[in-house]
């Protein structure tokens, strides 16, 4: 029996793990690319981010056509965003208590359930704002649930050694829907209504056919003290873990406030191009080197965590995002602004790869969903309050530029920070070098 210790040398809430349960694979010879289990996990949440893509944008593009209402529209996405920050906490807890394997199916099936619902209804011409307002809910709390579950089996399926590399290539999956779902979504909905909603649940059903087919090792569940508290004192024993790891609770400060800074500013910059008189494509062409920084820097991660220290891939990140913000004052609209956005962009995902890997490594398997879904919490919090603080500051006299300013000094002021801190200034460097 051993007793895992958090990083910093401390000996706070010390967890139990036993010998006799496998944690993992023996770390295999093949490369990744070759892991059918890992490979089948990517494709899987690829396919349900795709999907989702999908769907957020043929929802109010349904409301719509079918009301015109800008308020439906926007009850529709606020009910979205509350239901996946409200079950964020305790989809954790479900992925550390069920089998990780059975909580994804189920969560894909059901999802596929309910978009086929609707495309059903559309297809019948009985459409109801009661049933899409369902089918919204159903899609947020299932997506919450499915994600943590995701995360937390990804250390079962891959060795240490390869561990960074697959985190880089989960960091690609967002930049790939954000990329192809949006106008997917909308050449679908030119040919009829009712084809994402079909399309989408035909997605995840692929989704949940393809888990059918992943082996998952049995994993540590919560010991028998936090069974006997219940749901309750699972989730707060995940709370405890990240309060009391130095450096979790750090980066998840750090992650969430160079979120809120970033999502604001991408309101900002859509004001500041419509300021500029900036033509529709143009926007979108901007918008898509945003996507395209970020999948180079996907690409990059594994090359990059080879080459250079976690600290200065944390310090680099935190500098450069300021310094590209920066920039963005002093140009017009478009593509100018959109490559210094790509630019942001580029080490972002390098960045997350770093904490995201070190949090796998030292967090025990019986807790990974749960932090994983209070990192997803925060990120959340932060994605939710920043388009508001963004509207809010492009509305102000000056306009955009101003704006633009203000996001750059409040990155260079957390770039300052990080600098500072002692825990990200010598973020720890994972020993096993990321490969194939």
């Amino acid at each position: 029996m051993t007793v895992a210790r958090p990083p910093d040398g401390s000996t706070d809430l010390p967890t139990v793990e036993r010998s006799d349960e496998p944690t993992g694979p023996p770390p295999p010879t093949r490369p990744l690319s070759r892991n059918r289990s890992y490979n089948i996990l990517w494709t899987g949440q690829l396919l349900s981010e795709l999907a989702f893509e999908i769907a957020m944008v043929a929802v109010p593009l349904l409301i719509l056509a079918h009301t015109g209402s800008a308020i439906q529209m926007g009850v529709a996405s606020s009910v979205l965003a509350a239901v996946r920050m409200l079950a964020a906490v305790p989809a954790g807890a479900i992925a550390d208590r069920w089998n990780r394997r059975t909580v994804m199916l189920v969560c894909q099936g059901l999802r596929a359930v309910g978009m086929g619902s609707l495309a059903a209804a559309l297809a019948l011409d009985r459409y109801a704002y009661w049933h899409l307002l369902a089918v919204v809910v159903l899609e947020g709390v299932l997506g919450s649930v499915f994600e943590p579950a995701e995360h937390a089996a990804l250390p079962q399926v891959v060795p240490e050694s390869q561990l960074s590399t697959a985190v880089a290539r989960n960091a690609a999956r967002p930049y790939v829907a954000t990329l192809l779902g949006p106008s997917v979504a909308g050449f679908l909905f030119s040919v009829h209504p009712t084809d994402p909603f079909t399309v989408t649940a035909a997605m995840l059903a692929l989704s949940a056919g393809a888990l059918t087919l992943l082996r998952l090792p049995r994993a540590p569940r919560p010991d028998t003290t936090e069974a006997d508290s219940g749901m309750g004192g699972e989730m707060a024993a995940g709370f405890r873990w990240v309060l009391r790891n130095r450096v979790l609770r750090t980066t998840l400060l750090w992650m969430m406030g160079t979120n809120l800074v970033f999502n604001a500013l991408l309101v900002i910059v859509l004001a500041l191009s419509h300021e500029d008189h900036t033509a529709p494509g143009e926007i979108g062409l901007m918008m898509a080197c945003l996507g395209a920084g970020g999948l180079l820097g996907a690409a990059l991660a594994p090359w990059l965590h080879r080459k250079l220290s976690a600290p200065v891939l944390v310090l680099g990140f935190a500098w450069l995002a300021a310094v590209a913000t920066v920039l963005m004052a002093a140009v017009s609209g478009g593509v100018p602004l959109g490559v210094l956005l790509g630019l942001a962009a580029l080490f972002a995902p390098v960045a997350n790869t770093t904490v995201m890997t070190h949090q796998l490594l030292v967090t025990p398997d019986g807790l990974r969903g749960r932090v994983s879904s209070i990192s997803a919490l925060c990120s959340s919090g932060a994605g939710a309050l920043g388009p508001l603080v963004g509207g809010v500051l492009a509305a102000r006299p000056g306009g955009g530029t101003d704006a633009v300013l203000a996001c750059g000094g409040a990155l260079a002021l957390i770039a300052v920070a990080t600098t500072a801190s002692p825990v990200l200034r010598r973020f720890p460097t994972s020993s096993a070098q990321p490969h194939e």
